[in-house]
């Protein structure tokens, strides 16, 4: 059986020839294999350290997961689509909201669990009756709005728990990384927020020798006299050790909470392997399916021991693109040295003392760009939102999303933010497309004035002008 750990060596193994790149199925040079999976490890480093944190999940356990995580895809794909697959921010909201409604970090990992489920199961549908199960199900206006509402709904954790903690290191991480991200060039702007993190330890020692203690909300919500960056917890832990296992537990009412995120993984998934179709030049269409299905069942394995989902991540692909190597053994390289960082208790005591202030300022602009990542699937989709078939399902979800609104069935059981928003959007927009008369379902009409692809190809006059 392929199972896709056979390279040819590219060329002469050193570098690749002018125009030419390096196909998954072939390597360079071992050592220089091993250098790229390095370069992998650390491109990931800032959402894939910083999410478990805000999720309040062991990071060593969510760097080792991630590592058995990105094994598991280059198996099930056998090594035809290179990806690495990191602990995925989608979730950090519903955490969050689990959290808030009394939830432990069981009752999250469980709830997560029965998303890694759902999204196994899709991808097993995905490779039974193709991608258009998706489109049919899930067409952009709905994937769009999801994704938005569920990186808008993170505003208040960044408002209310981590801003308030210092706001002057908050406003200057802000400040450093929407330089670095805007500022920087190849590999340095996609380890942007990797960067934010070491710039805001840094003006946090420096403010702690300059000022002294802070008096401001703590990391557990109460006001009093702390230290910035407080590592007294690096030097108790030991250089080599296993992370915190814990058994997942099952709510109903944070798994209804949680199972919205599947909807944005489904997205992330088909973006990673078009983007990497296009950049190989080889189409990995009848990859989709075996490519949702394996980091669902990544997933289930990661949260059944008490780590964080995984997705395929972007900043990858950014690598990829920068050295033109799309070689899978080197995210083979990357998992290796994951698997080493999550033994060593040291490293994740440092990445658990981020202080808050630093989280401030990273998750404005994270939080602000996961959410905006759902404009970018309207945008490349050409959604119309001037349709009010669009546009009505889609600003009712977005608000009952970003606002928190709750619709209170029982004393114990309710619905809100980021699960009845979802609702909102997907049973809203197929009831209504199921309504609406015909014209709204075959030709974008305007709600204001202006031109349309109508009017340029029939000639007549726009159907309002207000």
């Amino acid at each position: 059986m392929n199972l896709g750990v056979r390279w040819t060596l590219h060329g002469d193994g050193k570098t690749p020839a002018p125009g030419a790149v390096v196909r998954p199925d072939e390597r360079l040079s071992w050592p220089r294999t091993v250098g790229l999976g390095a370069q992998h490890v650390v491109a990931m480093f800032g959402a894939s350290f910083v999410a478990p944190v805000l999720m309040g999940l062991d990071p060593n356990l969510a760097i080792m997961m991630s590592g058995f995580a990105t094994a598991i895809f280059l198996l099930a794909t056998r090594g035809t689509v290179p990806s690495y697959l990191g602990c995925s921010l989608s979730f950090v909201g519903v955490a969050a909201a689990i959290r808030a409604s009394g939830g432990s970090s069981a009752t999250v990992t469980g709830a997560v669990l029965v998303v890694g489920a759902v999204l196994f199961l899709a991808g097993l549908a995905v490779r039974k009756f193709g991608a258009r199960i998706i489109h049919a199900a899930m067409p952009p206006i709905v994937t769009g709005a999801v994704v938005m509402l569920i990186g808008f709904n993170l505003a208040p954790v960044t408002a209310a728990t981590y801003w308030p903690q210092d706001q002057w290191t908050a406003l200057l991480v802000m400040l450093f990384t929407g330089l670095a991200v805007v500022c920087l060039r190849g590999f340095w702007s996609r380890i942007a927020i990797f960067l934010g993190l070491i710039f805001g330890y840094g003006i946090s020692w420096i403010f702690d020798l300059a000022f002294g203690k802070i008096n401001s909300m703590s990391a557990s919500g109460q006001i009093t006299d702390h230290w910035r960056l407080d590592l007294s917890g690096v030097s108790k832990a030991d250089w080599i050790g296993l992370p915190s296992f814990h058994g997942p537990s099952f709510e109903w009412s944070a798994i209804l909470v949680a199972l919205p995120v599947v909807i944005a993984l489904i997205a992330e998934n088909a973006g990673h392997v078009k983007a990497v179709g296009e950049m190989t030049g080889k189409p990995l269409d009848d990859q989709l399916g075996t490519a949702i299905a394996a980091d669902g069942a990544a997933s289930m394995l990661s949260t059944a021991v008490g780590g964080p989902p995984n997705t395929t991540y972007s900043e990858n692909i950014g690598v990829m693109a920068a050295t033109r190597v799309y070689s899978t053994a080197a995210y083979w390289a990357a998992a290796g040295f994951a698997l080493l960082f999550g033994l060593c208790p040291k490293f994740g005591a440092v990445v658990a003392a981020i202080p808050g202030g630093v989280l401030g300022g990273i998750t404005v602009i994270l939080y602000g760009m996961i959410g905006l990542l759902g404009a970018q699937i309207w945008i490349n989709a050409k959604v119309d939102l001037r349709n009010p078939l669009n546009l009505v399902p889609a600003a009712a979800g977005i608000i009952i999303g970003v606002g928190g609104v709750k619709l209170t069935f029982t004393d114990t059981f309710e619905l809100g933010g980021i699960a009845l928003g979802t609702i909102v959007v997907i049973t809203g927009y197929h009831v209504l497309r199921a309504f609406a008369p015909a014209h709204l379902k075959s030709q974008e009409p305007l709600l204001d004035s202006g031109t349309s692809s109508y009017e340029s190809t029939s000639g007549e006059e726009p159907l309002s002008k207000n």
